[in-house]
């Protein structure tokens, strides 16, 4: 059910009419992803929390496109999306 549409207010003698439309809320990050220091080897866990849940979200390093793999582990849990990045190397700072 939308609540967009042509409303009018008859009197018998006259119309009013009004269009309403609705535009939803863009999406925003409600917590930002956190700095990490890590030990070589580790697993490092980045996340961040978003103002609606199953939004598309992409993952950058330094500019560039991070696709899940088995270096990286991409996925949202509901408003929180998480990078998993496994046994990390001074090469993922």
């Amino acid at each position: 059910k939308t609540d967009a549409g042509l409303y009018t207010c008859d009197i018998g003698t006259d119309v009013a009419k009004s269009k309403v439309s609705v535009q939803e809320k863009p999406t925003e990050v409600t917590k930002q992803l956190e700095d990490k220091t890590s030990a070589v080897g580790q697993d490092i866990s980045l996340s961040c929390e978003l103002s609606k849940p199953d939004v598309s979200i992409r993952w950058y390093k330094d500019g560039k496109a991070i696709r899940k793999s088995q270096k990286y582990d991409l996925h949202q849990e509901g408003t929180r999306a998480v990078l998993i990045i496994h046994d990390s190397t001074v090469k993922d700072s």
